[in-house]
C-alpha cells in the first residue's frame, strides 16, 4: 500500500531520504505540508543554534504570501523533545519572535539524540508531521553532520508515495 511521503534531499551532503507523512497523528500540519509541497520546493536549511540536533528550514515568506494554506496551525502529535528522524512543523504566531509581523512555519529536520524545542522565547511544541524511513536514519544523520559543518544549504522537498 502506497503512503504520502516526502522525499527531502541535498545533494552536497548527500541527503536525500523519504520520510512517512503521519496525516492520522497531525491532519492539519500534514495538510499544510501537502498544499505546500504541490510542487518541489527549495527551502533554505540551516543548523539550529537552539534546538540541538536539527536542521532548521524556514518556509520562505514569499512562498506563503496570500495562500490559503498560510493559516494558524495546532499543535497536533505535539513534542517538545523530537527523537532522530522525525520531522516537525513549527508555527510561531506573527509577533511572537522579536515582533516579526509575519507568522513562521519551520520545517525541522531532527536527526540526533538530545533535541529541545526551547527557544529565546520559551518552550514551543511542534507537530511531527514525519518520520524517515528506520533504514535511511544512519545516512539521514550523517548527511545532517555534513551540512552541520558547511553552513547554509538549500534543500529540496518533493511529495512522493512510499
Amino acid at each position: 500500500m502506497n503512503k504520502p511521503a516526502i522525499r527531502i534531499t541535498e545533494p552536497s551532503s548527500k541527503l536525500s531520504v523519504t520520510a512517512l507523512l503521519l496525516p492520522e497523528k497531525a491532519p492539519e500540519n500534514v495538510a499544510f505540508l501537502l498544499a505546500y509541497l504541490t510542487a518541489p520546493r527549495v527551502v533554505p536549511g540551516i543548523h539550529a543554534m537552539w534546538t540541538g540536533p536539527e536542521i532548521s528550514c524556514p518556509v520562505p515568506s514569499a512562498d506563503l504570501d496570500g495562500q490559503s494554506y498560510a493559516r494558524p496551525l495546532p499543535a497536533e502529535n505535539a513534542t517538545l523533545t523530537p527523537q532522530p528522524g522525525d520531522i516537525v512543523l513549527s508555527y510561531v504566531p506573527p509577533r511572537m519572535w522579536g515582533g516579526n509581523p509575519n507568522a513562521i512555519f519551520d520545517i525541522g529536520l531532527y536527526y540526533g539524540q538530545g533535541a529541545r524545542l526551547l527557544f529565546p522565547i520559551g518552550w514551543l511544541a511542534g507537530s511531527v508531521v514525519a518520520q524517515v524511513l528506520p533504514q535511511e536514519r544512519e545516512q539521514f544523520a550523517a548527511a545532517c553532520g555534513v551540512i552541520r559543518r558547511n553552513g547554509a544549504c538549500d534543500i529540496t522537498f518533493s511529495l512522493v508515495e512510499a
